[in-house]
């Protein structure tokens, strides 16, 4: 784990190992969800971007139309 630190301006930089794991290019847009005084932060992705993720998935065990109210 790598420790950063809050700059005058709230600034944080996120160090390049992470960086580089996540595959971050400059100028992308981070979601911040706080939760229970934790901080996460989670790439913005267009919904193009999951076009085919569920490709193979199987589907037998969905549930019927009757079954949803």
């Amino acid at each position: 784990m790598t420790s950063v630190t809050i700059s005058s301006k709230y600034q944080v930089v996120i160090p390049k190992e992470a960086r580089n794991q996540i595959h971050l290019k400059t100028g992308q847009k981070l979601m911040m969800v706080v939760k229970d005084g934790v901080i996460i932060l989670v790439p913005d992705q267009p919904i193009a971007t999951f076009r085919g993720f569920l490709k193979g998935m199987n589907i037998t065990s969905t549930r019927e139309k009757k079954d949803r109210m």
